[in-house]
């Protein structure tokens, strides 16, 4: 009974600061984009960060990397849950791709387009020529970059396949990957499936097990390859591993 009261204020106290500081963040989209560079990016990391207060995430990040994380760097991730959108962000400094629907989400939208996030439609050529674009501007100007090869939330275990996209780019830029593996201990319940966003939310708050695990791997050098075809199936198969590891 005791820790039951005690986990809902302290879920009452993480959505009041995310209220709060939702409305600021939305309030300062509106200064001039030559005012808010820089700054706005690490406070949309901090914003992130509320989110996972406000859900009650317990998040960890497990360092398997034996190499120090590279300054320059594309970051891909399977994608199973809504949480990544909030929680990659809050542990890494890196603009992220999300589907174009995101964008007109309320508050959230323009609060993610403010902070240098790429929007795509993903059933679209032209949409993803222009991403592809905008990720590589966004790696000349010395931003990192994070997405998800499977495409989007397909379920709860690997596709069958990484789309090509993140590896092209690596290759024709020189900047290697980071690999993240997520692993919710609760899985369905933080999976988004056929359900809507908010009740996606809900399964998490009310998760059996709300321990998050992120775990990072060394960067894969874009140099050890000679096509985007054989980068992306190396490190599929690098994933199909972790997968048997942590999850089954």
């Amino acid at each position: 009974m005791i820790q039951s009261i005690a986990r809902a204020l302290w879920l009452l106290l993480g959505w009041t600061e995310l209220i709060v500081f939702t409305l600021l963040m939305y309030a300062m989209t509106f200064l001039p984009p030559t005012w808010r560079e820089g700054w706005y990016r690490h406070l949309f990391r901090r914003w992130s960060r509320t989110w996972l207060h406000a859900l009650g995430v317990d998040l960890r990040l497990h360092h398997k990397n034996a190499h120090p994380l590279p300054e320059h760097f594309i970051l891909i991730a399977n994608h199973p849950s809504s949480l990544e959108d909030v929680a990659i962000p809050s542990l890494f400094d890196a603009d992220s791709v999300a589907k174009h629907e995101v964008r007109d989400w309320w508050l959230v939208g323009r609060i993610g387009a403010a902070a240098g996030t790429i929007f795509v439609k993903r059933e679209s050529p032209e949409s993803r020529k222009a991403a592809s674009d905008a990720i590589r501007q966004h790696l000349a100007a010395g931003h990192n970059v994070a997405l998800y090869p499977e495409g989007g939330i397909k379920g709860p275990r690997l596709q069958p396949a990484f789309r090509y996209g993140a590896f092209d780019i690596s290759l024709q830029t020189g900047v290697p990957i980071v690999p993240v593996y997520l692993h919710y201990e609760a899985l369905h319940d933080f999976h988004w499936g056929p359900h809507s966003l908010i009740d996606n939310l809900r399964n998490i708050m009310n998760a059996r097990n709300n321990r998050a695990n992120y775990y990072q791997f060394d960067a894969i050098d874009p140099r050890l390859f000679d096509d985007k075809i054989s980068y992306s199936q190396h490190v599929y198969d690098l994933y199909e591993e972790w997968q048997a590891r942590y999850l089954d």
